[in-house]
């Protein structure tokens, strides 16, 4: 176990505690919201700017970059000068960034405002998970963190609904003006939640060491469970972006499923989703991260595989609840474990860094899958897929912490300090 958290955790939460978890929740939907807007618009932004494919696909890498960027700047500016304020900031960027795109008239420009909207969208993920850890109970934390899972997944159908309602209505630039829907969290932030949760750790602490990012690898346990918690992260959102982006298109030309057919397909993918986050939550608090990390690994790697197999709608449409059940089961157990294997001091670094190197080197996976479409068959393909998780489950089990019994007794530790 590398640490414990030092900060005072009680059982009760207090009516403050509920608003600044609401807060953290609402961000997460948010941003994921004002992320999931450029993938429904995109199509129509081709067309009507006169860009490229290969460019339009080099949007979505310009805003990961972005991600990665804003998360590690905003990790470690939020560990030393308060979670609550850059927070606030963190949506404000890519809520105002992402309203800038009414005005873009060109590639160059699309790109600058994706790419500080990423730096911002990058920012608040580790920020709402160590308000997350701070409010919740021990006990609870697994539950909690699915809870994030799923408000990011109910930020996704919101995209869906409104570029549906409001595109064929105000076009995709119309579109992006509700990205500035985020700036009412960020005033109800302001005048709603004082201060008690500025800092995870002490002023005094934060002066004597400043926290950054090389705190992530002070010693070698330290460094392996980094770069192992990077490597898992990486597998998850390609596996993420894999289902998403591909099975639709490949199910299609496969069984002549209808576009209608990929939407609905998508819809309850998500649904399954998000039961597969908030089982995985209670299961995590129950039986601790190894044993449920390590069920959900080889069970997606199971179901990616046995789903090339799925010949008519309704089999692809319940295996793609059942996929997507374990492969996106198991993201807001990411933000636990980092919560109870890091210092509290750190909390916003570790969850940024580890989540964003992820999604940076993952969110290539998209090239890499149409790269193997090309050459090969679909079999290998998600053979690939499944041996991916398989290594994911591999490096999990080196993971010092894990194990239930040290699991449990961090937990028990941190509640009584």
């Amino acid at each position: 176990m590398l640490s414990t958290t030092s900060t005072t955790r009680t059982i009760s939460v207090s009516n403050n505690q509920k608003k600044a978890l609401f807060a953290a929740l609402s961000g997460s939907g948010m941003d994921d919201m004002n992320v999931m807007f450029l993938s429904f618009a995109l199509s129509s932004i081709i067309t009507d700017l006169g860009i490229t494919g290969a460019q339009g696909g080099l949007i979505s890498t310009i805003t990961n970059l972005g991600m990665l960027l804003g998360g590690l700047v905003f990790g470690v500016l939020a560990d030393r000068n308060g979670n609550l304020k850059l927070f606030k900031w963190s949506i404000a960027i890519f809520s105002i960034a992402t309203a800038g795109m009414f005005f873009v008239d060109s590639f160059l420009w699309i790109s600058i405002l994706r790419f500080i909207a990423g730096i911002g969208a990058g920012g608040e993920y580790g920020i709402a998970m160590s308000i997350i850890a701070k409010v919740s109970p021990p006990e609870k934390l697994g539950k909690m963190s699915s809870w994030n899972g799923v408000a990011g997944q109910i930020g996704s159908i919101s995209a869906a609904l409104l570029a549906g309602a409001m595109i064929p209505l105000l076009g995709w630039r119309g579109l992006f003006l509700f990205g500035l829907i985020p700036l009412a969290l960020v005033l109800w932030l302001h005048f709603s939640i004082d201060g008690e949760f500025e800092l995870m750790a002490s002023e005094k602490e934060i002066n004597k060491e400043k926290p950054s990012l090389k705190e992530l690898f002070a010693t070698k346990e330290m460094t392996r469970t980094t770069l192992s918690l990077m490597l898992m992260t990486t597998v998850q959102i390609a596996g993420y972006f894999g289902l998403m982006n591909w099975l639709p298109s490949i199910m299609q030309q496969r069984i002549g499923l209808t576009v209608t057919g990929s939407s609905l397909w998508m819809v309850v993918t998500i649904i399954g989703m998000s039961l597969g986050m908030l089982l995985f939550g209670r299961l995590l608090d129950k039986f601790g991260p190894r044993t449920i990390f390590a069920a959900f690994l080889l069970a997606s790697a199971a179901s990616v595989f046995l789903f090339v197999y799925a010949s008519t709608q309704w089999a692809l449409l319940l295996g793609g609840a059942f996929v997507g059940f374990f492969v996106n089961g198991m993201f807001p157990g990411y933000g636990a474990i980092v919560s109870m294997l890091y210092p509290s001091r750190i909390h916003s670094i570790a969850n940024n860094a580890v989540l964003n190197v992820g999604r940076a080197i993952g969110g290539f996976s998209s090239l890499v899958i149409g790269f193997l479409m090309d050459n090969y068959n679909l079999f290998f393909v998600m053979g690939f897929l499944s041996v991916l998780y398989i290594v994911s489950f591999a490096v999990m089990m080196t993971i010092p912490g894990l194990r239930k019994d040290t699991y449990m007794s961090s937990r028990a530790k941190t509640s009584k300090i």
